[in-house]
């Protein structure tokens, strides 16, 4: 095939593949956010999946920074705030404060925390827990196993990603990007409002 019809198939496929990407994420939010979720403050990165729509959280047991074993089954009948980071990631760092303090906040309604840490290492990892006064625990995900169980079910495409499970195992809202106080503290406001 000359060069120039080469190139022509080439850029084809590729505009084909980026539509297909778009589609797809459309699709799996329900479009307007009138549809299978619900838009937090207006940002497309901030949702909560309405009721009939909330994917199964699929589980998984790995070993956590501290080196004893943990499941995710562990925690079922608490809404849990699932929070996939790493002590390399820019916008972790700055979600960190929030995360630690929206979890002690939270305690006495017995919402549960849990980390996944991805590609990291433990003691890198470790220093970052302790820098930024997180106590709840933390899975190592250092081949991303975890994170692609997880968007096999909801769009994880960077970290850091944050899903809230409800008490009976589905992601009722998710936050891809840096979570912010208001958008973590609204979804679980309607999250254990739903348990209740």
């Amino acid at each position: 095939m000359p060069k120039p019809k080469r190139r022509v198939v080439v850029l084809a496929a590729t505009v084909c593949a980026g539509v297909l990407a778009v589609v797809l994420l459309v699709t799996a939010f329900g479009g307007s956010g009138s549809g299978n979720v619900t838009y937090i403050g207006g940002n497309t990165n901030a949702v909560l999946y309405t009721t009939g729509h909330q994917p199964k959280a699929p589980d998984f047991t790995g070993t956590t920074l501290t080196g004893s074993r943990l499941g995710l089954a562990t925690y079922r009948g608490s809404v849990v705030v699932l929070n996939f980071w790493g002590s390399w990631c820019p916008p972790c760092r700055a979600e960190a404060t929030t995360l630690a303090f929206v979890a002690q906040q939270y305690q006495s309604a017995g919402v549960r925390f849990l980390g996944v840490d991805v590609r990291d290492n433990t003691p890198g990892a470790l220093d970052f827990l302790h820098s930024h006064n997180i106590t709840y625990p933390s899975v190592s995900d250092p081949d991303d196993t975890i994170t692609l169980d997880f968007s096999s079910v909801v769009p994880i495409s960077s970290t850091p990603s944050t899903l809230v499970i409800d008490k009976t195992g589905h992601v009722a809202g998710a936050v891809f990007g840096e979570v912010s106080y208001q958008e973590l503290t609204t979804i679980l406001g309607k999250v254990t409002a739903r348990n209740d």
